[in-house]
């Protein structure tokens, strides 16, 4: 099947879609929260109608919606009986990091070495930090050019569903059941399945392509809350503030000093461990400080152990600083995928077929993150995550290599072709 791929089209679709600024912007109220978004929904929808969809559906907040029928010919064993299956991308890319005037930079042949970015020589996506470039001998590489991050989160999980759509409709003798394709928005901020519509959608199983290297699938997510702590003090005239201002932005600098600092954070765990993440403040003068506070831990009760020690370090810094008052609100996120996975173990195994189908090795492990596929799994359709080539995401360094894209799409054609010879559909569709 991988003959069946147009390599150059699918990374003239990569390219442009990159260069496209689709930031997504947590401060916004509206969905989606940025224009750029709509910008290249519009756009997917009108390429999948060009491509022969019928009727590809944009909803008011973003969503694309869209399908191809089964091509089991009628009097087929199966006909009528192979589950309809989805693939999944998010248009949206992080904030934090520039996104607007994308310059992709094309490596064709990557000899190896680590790769100076021409636009800020300080940019250097070196082997050290991604040993994956290792395997990237000879690959395509895109990068940017230092300036701005990619975008690869998630526009190659984008652009490999465009290409896995050309080749279904180029190639109708490839026997599948109805296909599913949906492209949604927001998912970086948190927000990207928040109105997913899953009747729309209309699928029994599927897949996020949002993953990384080679080989990986993933069936297990973080489980995620937000804390909000708010920091009250009491603000008067600083030249007659004796024994009256409360200031909270000091109370806050003690909250924030029981965090260690060789533990329990981002910048020091990894695998199965846990963290509280202080990623973002604000302050109105003297009188109210709020921090956003990222939890994280693969089970509830990790989570549940981490909210409670953050209750604990607020009853020490009102001790310490009397007048202060220190103000918790959990907002929960999302919840490891796994368990509601694990009902459905046909979704990972035909996965794993599907990856050594295209000559490649599965890799499970994971995610130290959350996908739109956590938030689905939830509300009833069970979707795990695919690799798509893409590597230091959220970053100027950001890349990814147009082999493992395409790897990718072969590994979907696979797929699409297990689950119309050995899948069943969910009891109740």
């Amino acid at each position: 099947m991988k003959d069946l791929i147009d390599r150059e089209d699918l990374l003239e679709r990569f390219v442009a879609y990159c260069r496209l600024d689709t930031q997504a912007c947590e401060e916004s109220t509206t969905r989606p929260s940025s224009d750029g978004q709509i910008v290249l929904i519009e756009k997917l929808a009108e390429e999948l109608a060009g491509l022969g969809l019928e009727k590809p559906f944009v909803d008011p907040r973003g969503y694309v919606y869209a399908s191809i029928p089964e091509t089991l010919p009628t009097g087929h064993v199966r006909k009528g009986k192979a589950p309809p299956v989805g693939f999944i991308a998010h248009v949206d890319t992080a904030p934090g990091v520039p996104g607007q005037g994308v310059s992709p930079v094309v490596h064709r042949g990557y000899k190896g070495g680590d790769i100076v970015l021409p636009g800020d020589p300080t940019q250097v996506v070196t082997t050290k930090d991604n040993p994956e470039l290792e395997a990237c001998v000879d690959h395509d590489l895109v990068t940017t050019d230092g300036k701005t991050l990619l975008g690869a989160d998630d526009k190659a999980g984008v652009a490999e569903i465009m290409a896995l759509t050309r080749v279904l409709v180029k190639h109708p003798e490839i026997l599948h059941g109805p296909i599913r394709i949906a492209f949604t928005t927001d998912e970086e901020i948190g927000k990207g399945a928040e109105h997913f519509d899953l009747r729309r959608f209309g699928a029994d199983f599927a897949y996020t392509l949002d993953g990384s290297r080679v080989g990986e699938i993933e069936d297990e997510t973080f489980c995620a809350d937000t804390a909000v702590v708010t920091i009250r003090g009491r603000n008067v005239h600083p030249g007659y503030a004796k024994g009256k201002m409360v200031n909270a932005i000091k109370g806050l600098a003690s909250f924030l000093s029981r965090f260690p600092t060789d533990a329990l954070s981002p910048e020091t765990t990894e695998g199965r461990e846990g963290y509280l993440h202080p990623h973002k403040v604000s302050v109105a003068e003297e009188e109210i400080a709020t921090v956003h506070v990222l939890v994280r831990d693969f089970g509830e009760d990790g989570l549940r152990e981490k909210e409670q020690l953050l209750e604990k370090w607020a009853r020490e810094t009102e001790g310490e600083m009397p007048g202060v008052k220190v103000e918790i609100d959990i907002k929960q996120s999302y919840r490891n995928m796994k368990q509601e996975l694990d009902r459905h173990p046909q979704v990972m195994k035909l996965a794993e077929e599907a990856v050594r189908a295209a000559g490649l090795e599965p890799i499970k492990r994971p995610i130290r993150g959350g996908t739109d596929g956590a938030v689905l799994t939830a509300k009833g359709l069970p979707t795990p995550n695919i690799f798509t080539g893409g590597h230091a995401y959220h970053s100027k360094r950001e890349w990814a290599s147009l082999d493992i894209m395409c790897k990718t799409v072969e590994t979907c054609l696979h797929l699409v072709r297990l689950w119309a010879e050995k899948g069943e559909k969910k009891r109740g569709s």
